[in-house]
């Protein structure tokens, strides 16, 4: 077996969420914990923070990673889903998990893996945690993959939980509303662990507040606690929220040296030292092209609202989502004076470029329908002056097939 194929193997024995959807999903922890007990229990042997949300979970994820590495730590960061290579899942210090460990770890467990039938997902998470401590890291970031509460890293007990935000996304599993929602998500919150808050939305801090209660768990806003902005390499605007609440936990974390000047180079150097892309990212000047991952409401409604501001002559949007997207609650969000590029991104889940441009155009958005996003992009690039503007987006998959 190769390291291709073994990742292949793990894609393709069973369901994964980024492929397949709600069906994916597994209601309980019982699988993760039986793994991680076959494992000799690596969750206990290293410190963690644990970052949970709707938004904003892997910026804030790798914010925090790069301020603890600048402070000299050894950071271990786990964050889903991966935009080119499976091994950016996991890293220590920013570098990926060699191809010689995953191999390894599926030849030695795959007969324990064939057995329980673990997801993609548990199995992962079991890697990750293996991995951190072979390697004995000083700390590590643990990105919630799906919700929190019943979520596969949820068998932690970190030093810090972090839930940056609530927003209305993955409403088949999670429920439909932000009460229902938030209630997954502080299914993170542990007993005496503080919780950092990324933003205080009045509908619902009553959910964490007596979660926390309940917990004997401090409880900290960041948006209302971090007064100073500092500035970061992720360009996008809405990325002051997610440093404010990287700041905070970084305060908030007990036994960790960390001063002012490791929190400014920490935000400054966060893709160098990371490896985040993605978010906000500039990969031409002429014509100018922008493409971000936010997929649902309040992600793009920051995005969007980024884009207006931009200068161009013609606006090109490559434009590609996923079917279990609510449409008609995103696509009027979009601006109408742009020429739309639809297209399907590779995976099962992806949404016929066809039914978009179909919905696109009862909300006012005209263009062509490709039959793969590289393609869609292709034409955008092809049909834009220099003084033009090429947006990519809608999804995560979209984003990852044209970096």
């Amino acid at each position: 077996m190769t390291y291709q194929e073994a990742v292949n193997w793990m894609f393709n024995q069973f369901p994964v969420y980024q492929n397949q959807g709600k069906s994916a999903y597994k209601e309980d922890l019982s699988n993760t914990i039986k793994l991680a007990n076959y494992l000799n229990n690596p969750e206990n042997k290293f410190k963690s923070i644990h970052v949970g949300g709707t938004n904003g979970k892997g910026s804030t994820s790798h914010m925090i990673a790069s301020i603890l590495q600048e402070a000299g730590y050894k950071v271990g960061l786990y964050t889903s889903p991966h935009l080119k290579s499976f091994a950016e899942r996991i890293r220590i210090n920013g570098q990926e998990i060699p191809e010689e460990h995953v191999l390894d770890f599926v030849i030695n467990h795959k007969s324990f893996f064939e057995k329980h039938q673990l997801s993609f997902f548990e199995m992962t998470v079991g890697m990750a945690f293996d991995f951190f401590a072979k390697e004995k890291v000083d700390i590590a970031v643990i990105e919630v993959g799906l919700g929190g509460r019943l979520d596969s890293t949820n068998i932690i007990t970190p030093e810090i939980s972090v839930i940056t935000n609530i927003g209305l996304d993955h409403v088949q599993i999670l429920g439909n509303t932000l009460e229902k929602i938030a209630f997954e998500k502080a299914g993170i919150i542990k007993s005496n662990v503080p919780v950092v808050i990324g933003e205080k939305q009045l509908k619902i801090e009553q959910v964490f507040m007596l979660k926390a209660k309940k917990l004997n768990a401090e409880i900290i806003f960041a948006s209302e606690t971090i007064k100073e902005e500092y500035n970061t390499d992720l360009l996008g605007s809405y990325q002051k929220h997610n440093s404010k609440t990287a700041i905070c936990v970084i305060q908030k974390l007990k036994h960790f040296e960390v001063n002012s000047e490791n929190i400014k180079s920490g935000l400054l150097n966060v893709k160098n030292n990371t490896g985040l892309r993605g978010r906000w990212e500039v990969l031409n000047e002429s014509p100018k092209i922008i493409c971000d991952t936010a997929h649902n409401k309040e992600g793009l409604m920051y995005v969007l609202k980024q884009l207006r501001k931009e200068k161009f002559e013609k606006l090109h949007i490559v434009l590609g989502v996923v079917s279990d997207k609510n449409l008609d609650e995103i696509l009027p969000m979009f601006p109408k004076n742009a020429r739309y590029y639809f297209s399907k991104p590779n995976i099962p889940r992806g949404l016929s470029s066809e039914i978009l441009k179909k919905e696109s155009e009862n909300h006012n958005l005209f263009g062509q329908s490709y039959d793969s996003v590289l393609k869609a992009y292709d034409q955008a690039v092809k049909k834009s002056s220099s003084k033009d503007l090429v947006f990519v987006g809608g999804s995560t998959f979209t984003v990852a097939e044209i970096l």
